[in-house]
């Protein structure tokens, strides 16, 4: 039990923040903007884009594998040495990419050596994060999650400048020195939880915090018995099947309606940058309204936008698209940290994340996949929006029956 008669003058939960914000800049904002490198990799090999595709969506879904056993890792170990393990492996990957001459190393490079690492950017700084704070955890959330935002912004025109100037190989060489000393730094920063600090969750300032200590809530079996727990799975199933079909797609569709590549480019862009706004304004509304409620909000803003979707024919019509989406977009990936520890606590908070995690990913590995074999046998995107549209429907119906997990 920790004893202290005043709180410390500098809260170390602050730090957690800052590091995870870089972290997700910084990786996410590169991993995000592989597809620039899908050009120069196309007139070198000759490669499809379906080719591409492949390797990017089986890299999702060993992304998403992972998660399951790095957050297992994260409750035991703590995230320090975790991180810098990830840091290390998405370098290598880089790295490696950058002798490519072949498709089976594409396969090899990314979905597995690079993508195994990737597995930690999430689990690890948003399970941290949870344990360091009670009354502000969806804000301290969004904010980590405001990095990926500013990354998906930045990174494409600062790759782009990269390949322009130096060729795609050398690129790579330079972002796995970039990743590898950017994380391990930031990964020193890392720690599993205020006790460690000989501190308290929200620095002792909550009440329930000075009593229940930070390890509080159901175990990894207890809460695979509770029907919630399955019902988040697929409510981020569809989430992720929902907005990895349309950053997957939305360019061509609006390439297709006429816009030209530049307008139908910053479509995406505008995208990224409302995104930043709705996960910070979504994780802080998730705190006074609760993360149920805050996440009802989101799944109407993706479902209204996908029924204007249907309608959109011209640029500004496809901006208040990305207005919409873009919000909500922002707030699904700020409020599941703290929705599954508002359900389960924090004692096994690794492992049920990455549990939760990898279900989206396998909705985000599928949706895209999906929509293009639509497309190739319709020639329009109006039935993939509408089963987008009857799936985020289906994810209102279940958040909306979602009640507490009734603890023993």
């Amino acid at each position: 039990m920790i004893t202290q008669t005043k709180n410390p003058p500098f809260f170390y939960g602050y730090t957690i923040i800052v590091a995870g914000f870089f972290i997700q800049a910084v990786v996410w904002g590169m991993s995000n903007s592989f597809g620039v490198f899908y050009d120069p990799l196309i007139r070198e090999f000759g490669w499809s884009r379906a080719t591409i595709s492949g390797a990017v969506s089986l890299g999702f879904l060993v992304h998403g594998a992972t998660s399951i056993l790095l957050g297992n890792l994260n409750d035991r170990f703590g995230p320090r040495i975790i991180m810098s393990a990830c840091g290390l492996f998405i370098g290598l990957g880089l790295w490696c990419l950058a002798t490519l001459d072949s498709v089976w190393q594409l396969y090899l490079f990314y979905s597995l050596v690079f993508c195994v690492g990737l597995g930690g950017i999430d689990v690890i700084p948003l399970s941290t994060v949870s344990r360091w704070f009670q009354k502000k955890r969806g804000m301290m959330s969004g904010i980590i999650k405001v990095g990926t935002g500013v990354g998906m912004f930045a990174m494409p025109f600062f790759i782009n400048w990269l390949i322009k100037n130096n060729g795609w190989r050398h690129s790579f060489v330079v972002l796995a020195f970039l990743i590898i000393i950017s994380v391990l730094f930031l990964a020193q920063f890392l720690v599993r939880d205020p006790s460690c600090k000989g501190q308290l969750i929200d620095n002792g300032i909550t009440p329930a915090a000075k009593t229940e200590g930070a390890e509080e809530g159901l175990t990894s079996k207890e809460a695979f018995g509770t029907k919630q727990f399955w019902m988040i799975c697929y409510i981020y199933f569809v989430i992720l099947f929902c907005t990895y079909t349309i950053l997957m797609h939305i360019v061509q569709h609006a390439i297709d309606l006429g816009t030209s590549r530049g307008g139908a480019a910053s479509i995406l862009s505008a995208v990224g940058g409302v995104s930043i706004i709705g996960r910070f304004l979504m994780g802080g509304a998730g705190d006074r309204i609760g993360e149920k409620t805050a996440l009802l909000i989101c799944l109407l803003c993706l479902l209204l936008s996908l029924c204007w979707l249907q309608l959109v024919t011209g640029l500004w019509m496809f901006y208040l698209f990305a207005a919409v989406y873009g919000f909500a977009h922002g707030g699904f990936f700020a409020l599941i940290s703290p929705l599954v520890t508002k359900f389960f606590g924090t004692k096994s908070l690794g492992f049920l994340l990455g549990i939760v995690i990898f279900s989206s990913t396998i909705g985000g590995a599928i949706g895209p996949l999906l929509a293009g074999y639509i497309f190739d046998l319709t020639e329009s995107y109006k039935i993939v929006f509408w089963i987008l549209a009857g799936l985020s429907a289906s994810a209102i119906a279940i958040t909306a029956s979602l009640r507490p997990v009734i603890r023993n």
